[in-house]
């Protein structure tokens, strides 16, 4: 059964950088696709990073291409967000995010979720 479970979001000024993690279950990363998403109140949830391991597939969102960088610890079960340069515009909750399946794209093509965690950066 797949779980996921992030943690290490928080409150930092802009400019200053966070770094998310999900700790992941009953994934394997040669035949899953890994996500992060965000979604902010009253807007539609947005993609941040999708990669697939076995396709050498990585994807960064436009508005984070750039600032934010994906990792995998596949010892540890672990996958990382790395954000730099964080501006009030990437306040949201972040949530990381599965699909059973080498091909992803958009946010619905992923079943398994985590719980999200806040980031919040002020001016």
């Amino acid at each position: 059964q797949v779980h996921l479970v992030e943690s290490g979001g928080g409150s930092v000024q802009a400019g200053g950088s966070l770094r998310l993690s999900c700790a992941t279950s009953g994934v394997t990363y040669s035949d899953y696709c890994m996500g992060w998403f965000r979604q902010a109140p009253g807007k539609e949830r947005e993609g941040v990073a999708q990669y697939q391991d076995r396709q050498g597939y990585l994807v960064y969102g436009t508005s984070v291409k750039d600032r934010f960088s994906v990792s995998l610890d596949t010892a540890n079960n672990m996958m990382f967000l790395q954000m730099n340069s964080l501006t009030p515009e990437d306040t949201a909750m972040y949530y990381c995010a599965a699909h059973e399946g080498i091909y992803c794209r958009y946010w619905q093509d992923f079943e398994y979720w985590g719980q999200g965690t806040q980031v919040t950066v002020s001016s």
